[in-house]
């Protein structure tokens, strides 16, 4: 579980990293994610950890492609969720994805607060700003370590 835990820590860091810079996460680190993910579980799990790994990655990719078919997701999320899936697996990602949504929604409502607050006005804007997501799905797949 060590080397599960430390994997999603360097993959959380790299990823919140990117999106609160950069705004985008990083065909590189979701790739990562994905390959550190399907190497650390067939090593410590063998045949079975690979298919905890390919379905944590398909459940983990799956669960958040509404939002994006809906426009209120990026792509570097969906994979990102997707390479979290293949780091902790089948059966730990619906309960980070749970975690995760809860997270999210804090955040924005934390970020939309503080905008009011700063008193920006959304007619005035020219588009619509994005929020950075990574650290959300970062943190619900952190929590779901202790969680279970």
């Amino acid at each position: 579980m060590y080397w599960l835990l430390s994997i999603t820590i360097l993959i959380a860091a790299l990823a919140t990293a990117e999106d609160l810079w950069r705004r985008q996460i990083s065909n590189k680190t979701t790739a990562g994610a994905l390959a550190l993910g399907l190497v650390a579980q067939t090593a410590l799990y063998g045949l079975q950890g690979l298919g905890s790994a390919v379905g944590g990655t398909v459940a983990g990719f799956l669960v958040f492609l509404v939002f994006f078919l809906l426009g209120g997701m990026g792509g570097g999320d969906i994979k990102l969720m997707a390479g979290f899936g293949a780091v902790i697996g089948l059966s730990r990602i619906l309960q980070a994805a749970l975690l995760t949504a809860i997270i999210g929604a804090l955040f924005a409502l934390l970020y939309l607060l503080v905008r009011k607050i700063r008193g920006h006005n959304p007619q005035q804007a020219a588009e619509p700003e994005a929020i950075p997501y990574a650290p959300a799905i970062s943190l619900g797949v952190l929590l779901s370590f202790a969680a279970g």
